[in-house]
């Protein structure tokens, strides 16, 4: 898995779109801001999500958090975030490279609204240290991704 079922994937779905690799690490958002040279926000990171036991993705921007009220009412209960074991198991990407594409185990994915706010996203693209550089709505419509609107701006997040 990892970066080569994401270059896969790419070839197959989207040929014009190259995996960026980068000598620094880009596993947080703010280390992939400073790799990527964009602001934190442009940073499509991927949530690995559990309810019960049905796991699932939500991609948000990179300077937004999950809100559980919104989550609550989008999903029908809280979500809790998946262990390191759990989203290498069900993604086949390691933590901090997690993304939608080239996913080991077919899983329902969300994009947050958030991510409208930019004409361009940076997810990952398997590794700690690679991404693509991909509108919101390309991206959703590649990985037939559902918009919803689960995530605030830290300064909106509930204490």
């Amino acid at each position: 898995m990892t970066i080569e079922t994401v270059r896969a994937f790419l070839a197959e779905h989207a040929p014009d779109i190259a995996v960026i690799e980068s000598p620094l690490s880009t596993a947080t958002v703010a280390l992939a801001a400073v790799a990527h040279g964009v602001e934190p926000g442009q940073i499509a990171k991927t949530l690995s999500l559990k309810i019960g036991d049905r796991m699932f993705l939500v991609v948000a921007r990179g300077d937004y958090r999950l809100d559980n009220k919104k989550a609550k009412a989008a999903f029908g209960a809280k979500p809790r975030m998946l262990s390191a074991e759990e989203v290498v198991a069900a993604t086949g990407h390691p933590v901090g490279g997690v993304c939608p594409f080239g996913l080991a185990n077919p899983l329902p994915i969300y994009c947050d609204i958030s991510l409208k706010t930019f004409d361009e996203v940076w997810p990952a693209a398997g590794s700690t240290n690679s991404a693509v550089r991909i509108t919101p709505d390309r991206m959703a419509a590649l990985v037939k991704a559902t918009w919803t609107d689960v995530c605030v701006a830290p300064e909106q997040a509930a204490p």
